[in-house]
């Protein structure tokens, strides 16, 4: 196997423009332009859920009500921001990454199914205008939406709005997995060995998996729930005969394999961001790699501790067991990541930030998960905003740093410039501390005995959700650092280069941004894709440097500084 010929024979171009606006807002099945539509679009409705978000913890200063009107409008805040939260800006943005960087990891000219691509992802901006008009809709009893010709079109009836929604962002969802799934398996280069792939393509195939499997289970209970609102069924009304807990088991069927969907392509992002930022080979490659199976396969044997205090008791120690176990992964590339920078050659870029930030972060998280997955502390805790607390610090404290370490990193390779570091380091200190003081004190009110999903809350509350809140608008400020980061590094941020982290996946062998057509010849990968520290990684590194030119040191707005000596030292 070739470990220092130049992996491709493009032409020394040291940077590409990127399409125009009009290509972004129109059909296109180059993988690339789907993957920034599908970002762009998912950063937008994450800029919705957080202004939710913001208008629950404004609601939440005093214990009164003070910006709903009753208890029923706040229980749909807080619905529409989780699941503009989940369906619109969690699994898309990963989506966007899988799109984007995974065919050029593999070596692949684009994915399996180009067309099906596109049409994966343009089920989405439909779904979520019509998730965002199923909030307004539903407010039936007072709202623009009551008055004539609206209250004609509409029945009022944002639930079925909803469901219908979701449905179609699981199709996009189905679809998509599918098509990673055929990529991985089929497209590689026949130099690239199961064993070879980058740590970020082994988590997108199993979440994939989990997609294909636990999905249809979510547009099962759909359909089930539109029947019964539209179809005159009785599938959940125990008036009629129905059974409320089948919708519970159906549900969360989905629900807490979901989970790992929004986890396991941030654990692969983080596999690939510790690696180059560290300048140290992964530690246990193959069981960071398998572990990801493992967590697609246990996933499924765990949902019903959603359940524990409606669930027959001879059932809850199985799954309280399963819960615990399933935990074992997902310690192993926790002290995997651990291994893999001790010793390391840190460099604290704004990526390493967020990707340090997610461990600690995701850590806490695990462990209150723990505490949970325990019955009789489950009993203690359940519906509580320790439960909450538990939440958002698996699916922001790990998912969203996961998504900002991998925006940082890629970010240079999709637009060939380079974010700001001073403006992400100070979103990074933004971010951290925001989040911890929002989070972490719902542990204790949770403790204390705060219910969720309520608005009016015991006064002695009061000075804990002050704090909280006013930690939440430090971190709601901090997405328009990184969003003002990212225009205007688009227009003058200094030119990346083409391999500006001197990484060693094939991702970062072709010009940033790359061609449509992504390699001009079939792409030889390095043998190691995490094998720093050898002669024949840096000479591998110089070849590519070689090919498409190191942008200069000059300072000027056009460059950026080099991340290594004119000559790379053995062992870079």
């Amino acid at each position: 196997m070739a470990t220092i010929s130049v992996p491709i024979g493009q032409t020394a171009v040291p940077n590409r423009k990127m399409p125009s606006l009009a290509t972004y807002l129109s059909w296109s099945i180059d993988h690339k332009i789907i993957g920034v539509q599908y970002g762009v679009t998912a950063l937008l409705f994450f800029l919705i859920g957080g202004a939710l978000a913001l208008a629950i913890r404004w609601e939440l200063l005093t214990p009164t009500l003070d910006v709903m009107a009753d208890g029923t409008s706040y229980n749909q805040l807080f619905s529409i921001h989780g699941s503009v939260m989940l369906f619109l800006w969690v699994i898309p943005m990963f989506g966007a990454f899988g799109n984007y960087i995974l065919p050029l990891q593999l070596g692949a000219k684009d994915m399996a199914f180009p067309w099906l691509n596109a049409f994966a992802f343009w089920l989405i901006p439909p779904a979520g205008i019509m998730m965002l008009m199923g909030y307004f809709v539903g407010q039936t009893e007072a709202g623009w939406t009551s008055y004539p010709p609206l209250s004609t079109l509409f029945s009022g009836d944002g639930q079925t709005l909803w469901a219908m929604s979701v449905h179609l962002l699981g199709a996009s969802s189905i679809l998509g997995a599918i098509n990673f799934i055929v990529t991985i398996l089929n497209m590689r280069p026949e130099s690239m060995s199961i064993w070879q792939m980058p740590l970020f393509s082994w988590a997108i195939l199993a979440t994939s998996f989990i997609v294909v499997m636990a999905t249809p289970f979510l547009a099962g209970a759909l359909t089930l729930l539109l029947l019964d609102r539209v179809g005159g069924t009785a599938f959940f009304d125990a008036t009629r005969g129905g059974d409320v807990l089948l919708w519970q088991n159906v549900f969360w069927f989905y629900s807490h394999p979901a989970v790992y969907i929004m986890v396991l392509p941030g654990m692969g992002i983080l596999s690939e961001v510790l690696s180059v930022h560290s300048r140290k080979p992964i530690f246990g490659y193959r069981m960071i790699a398998l572990s990801s199976m493992a967590i697609a396969g246990i996933g499924f044997t765990v949902w019903a501790h959603h359940m524990f205090t409606s669930l027959q008791p001879e059932l809850r120690i199985p799954f309280m067991i399963t819960t615990m176990i399933i935990a074992v992964p997902t310690g192993i590339k926790i002290f995997s990541w651990i291994g893999t920078i001790w010793g390391g050659k840190i460099r604290f870029t704004s990526a390493m930030l967020f990707a340090l930030g997610f461990l600690s972060m995701f850590v806490i998280g695990g462990i209150s998960g723990v505490m949970l997955a325990a019955v009789p502390f489950n009993y203690q805790a359940h519906d509580t905003y320790f439960v909450v607390s538990h939440f958002h610090f698996v699916l922001f404290g790990g998912s969203v740093f996961a998504i900002y370490a991998g925006l940082y990193h890629w970010y240079p390779k999709v637009t060939g410039r380079m974010l700001d570091e001073r403006l992400g380091r100070l979103h990074f200190v933004l971010t951290y501390f925001g989040f911890f003081f929002t989070f972490f004190p719902m542990h204790i009110v949770g403790i204390l005995g705060m219910p969720r999903r309520v608005a009016v809350y015991a006064p002695e509350f009061t000075d804990l959700n002050r704090l909280i809140s006013f930690a939440s608008f430090v971190l709601g400020f901090s997405t328009l650092v990184v969003i003002y980061n990212m225009v205007v590094s688009f227009y003058r941020g200094r030119v990346a280069g083409a391999n500006p982290w001197r990484a060693l996946t094939l991702e970062w062998a072709t010009t940033s941004p790359p061609p449509a057509w992504n390699f001009d010849d079939d792409p030889v990968p390095f043998e190691d894709p995490y094998g720093y520290g050898t002669e024949a990684a840096a000479a591998y590194l110089d070849a590519i440097d070689a090919t498409f030119g190191v942008p200069d040191n000059t300072g000027s707005a056009a460059s950026t500084p080099r991340l290594r000596p004119a000559t790379a030292p053995a062992g870079d």
